[in-house]
């Protein structure tokens, strides 16, 4: 078994570096790290960085995730290895990109990019947002998944997650008292598909809906609260059509609730989703995809 410590950052190819970069720090809020080799770095809290934009693919996605040591790392380069995952050894210069002491890299059954890590940096500078969103930290992303059931294995029975609850066939995972850190949801590619900051309360998400719309930013979903996490939400469409979450009041799952503690069953219907009634623009929430083991 690979244990997972924590989300750590989201990389995210564009086509358009300067778009993206502008609606990071004005629209989502993000402190600019640094600017270097055609990529943009941000940060949401003390990590040295949460979020990378980079000039590439807008299909090419890394998330990454940190183990507690570097012996650890190497036991799960073996552990991937064995059940026959490609690996890479991230190189000197790929780790000084990362701002990691070492990583590897690999795929799950989807295909999603997954970057595990040991020693990433900590910024010794405090987080100053470029505007007052009260973002208080990167938290969750959402996966895609082709098959929901196989990877939840692969989660769960290989990376450790432990699944919280499930709407239809979609796991929520956690890898900590969180009540997820990553959501699976039934589609017919991989990829990131949505990105999650907590905020501090929900007039945090409420600033945020007025100052989206007067901005002409699309809005997905919400606001709204989740029945399944009860965290307070609002979902909006940033660049290359990439999906951010606001949210705040995650529930948390405490060490001792864990033996006694089970999934519960959720349909696939919109009031999983929300439990004051909003109707989510976004296809993975909203309905089955043809031809996709949902």
């Amino acid at each position: 078994m690979i244990n997972l410590l924590d989300i750590r950052y989201v990389r995210l190819g564009t086509r358009d570096l300067a778009q993206a970069e502008q609606f990071s720090r004005e629209i989502l809020g993000l402190e600019l790290v640094r600017r270097e080799a055609g990529a943009s770095y941000f940060r949401s809290d003390s990590r040295d960085h949460t979020l990378v934009y980079f000039e590439g693919d807008p299909a090419d996605h890394t998330v990454g995730f940190e183990v507690r040591t570097t012996g650890e790392l190497e036991q799960a380069a073996a552990e991937l290895e064995r059940l026959g995952f490609q690996v890479h050894v991230g190189t000197p210069e790929e780790c000084e990109q990362r701002y990691v002491e070492s990583f590897i890299h690999f795929k799950d059954p989807t295909g999603n990019e997954i970057d595990l890590m040991a020693r990433p940096h900590h910024s010794g500078r405090r987080y100053f947002p470029s505007r007052d969103a009260g973002i208080t930290g990167f938290s969750h992303v959402g996966l895609c998944t082709t098959d929901a059931v196989r990877d939840e294995g692969f989660w769960t029975g290989v990376l450790s997650a432990r699944v919280s609850d499930r709407i239809g066939q979609a796991p929520l995972l956690r890898i900590d008292e969180v009540h997820h850190k990553v959501a699976l949801f039934p589609t017919s590619h991989a990829g990131v598909q949505h990105i999650n900051h907590q905020v501090e309360d929900i007039d945090d998400i409420m600033r945020a809906w007025y100052m989206l719309q007067k901005h002409n930013v699309r809005i997905a979903f919400g606001p709204g609260r989740h029945p399944t996490s009860g965290a307070k939400f609002l979902y909006f469409r940033g660049p290359d059509d990439m999906i951010f979450e606001y949210s705040t009041g995650v529930r948390l799952i405490q060490p001792e609730e864990e033996a006694s503690y089970r999934p519960r069953q959720f349909p696939r219907a919109n009031e999983s989703f929300c439990m004051w009634g909003a109707v989510p623009d976004i296809p993975e929430f909203r309905q089955p995809v043809p031809g996709v083991k949902a």
